[in-house]
């Protein structure tokens, strides 16, 4: 027998955050065409960005970004499935800027305690296997939880790409398995399978300044490019270009967080961990795509 639930006393909660939440979920609803950023947002409600972040995240528990995102990919979802648009006008109806855009919010990702990251792996059991793909031997790995690694080797050199990737987790198990790995292998290379119904995961393991360098490496459009200076400012942290270089040097999930796409000051290619070569064949695959 159904019910409707009594309450004796009001359990909204108290003070302005509650009328602050429900604000920024009522905007974002209506007008997640435009993809307010925070700072639109706050604007609006006369708030710090920061303080709004903060509030929303503890009552919501998501980002006003990740509700915002998460809003757009319902919509995206019930075009493409209900009403069979192609995939540009989705993209064009939700408000982003293009098929490459809607692809990259079909990239979902979490990210490692940091209780975790300093176990190195402990705990962890690693599966990877090494398969071609449109830039040479693709080394895959995998946890439960998601992709977790992808690097790239010349013929002959598979043993120190692997060695490369395990010295980052030494304490994790790894069990060599490319049934396993193949899936992921054939998702992160083939477009036609960049679908909103099955968003590829990702695990990101790494330090907490690392995961919002990679973060916000996932932030640069297919086809596009930015400079190590520009992911300073995104993480809030503009004189750090320096490190931020060495995690997006670090980062282990090759090509689908795209380090590849981060230039230096001038434009220039700089160096990549697996061979710039390859970041220049990277570039050029995905303007092709886009």
């Amino acid at each position: 027998m159904n019910a409707i639930a009594q309450f004796k006393t009001d359990i909204t909660p108290e003070g302005a955050d509650y009328d602050t939440v429900r604000r920024v979920i009522e905007l974002i609803t209506e007008e997640y065409r435009d993809q307010p950023s925070l700072e639109a947002i706050a604007a609006r409600l006369d708030q710090s960005p920061t303080q709004l972040q903060k509030t929303f995240t503890r009552w919501a528990g998501l980002s006003p970004k990740a509700f915002l995102q998460a809003v757009t990919l319902d919509h995206a979802k019930r075009l493409l499935r209900q009403e069979n648009l192609p995939l540009l006008e989705t993209s064009i109806e939700v408000g982003l800027s293009g098929p490459s855009r809607l692809h990259d919010l079909f990239v979902t990702h979490e990210a490692m305690s940091p209780g975790e990251w300093k176990a190195k792996g402990g705990g962890l059991v690693i599966r990877f296997g090494f398969h071609q793909s449109p830039f040479g031997t693709a080394l895959v790995m995998a946890t439960d939880r998601g992709l977790a690694g992808l690097a790239f080797s010349d013929s002959g050199d598979e043993a120190a790409c692997l060695d490369d990737m395990t010295c980052r987790w030494p304490n994790a198990q790894y069990v060599e398995d490319t049934q396993a790995t193949a899936p992921y292998a054939e998702r992160v290379f083939e477009p036609g399978k960049w679908t909103c119904d099955q968003p590829l995961r990702v695990v990101l393991i790494g330090t907490d300044f690392q995961v919002r360098v990679w973060e916000s490496l996932l932030k640069i459009p297919l086809g596009k490019a930015v400079t190590y200076s520009d992911i300073a400012r995104d993480i809030g942290q503009p004189t750090a270009m320096r490190a931020v270089g060495a995690a997006v040097g670090r980062n282990p999930i090759s090509f689908v967080v795209p380090c590849h796409r981060a230039l230096g000051k001038n434009g220039d290619l700089t160096g990549y961990h697996w061979g710039l070569t390859r970041k220049r064949a990277m570039l050029g695959w995905e303007s092709a795509q886009a």
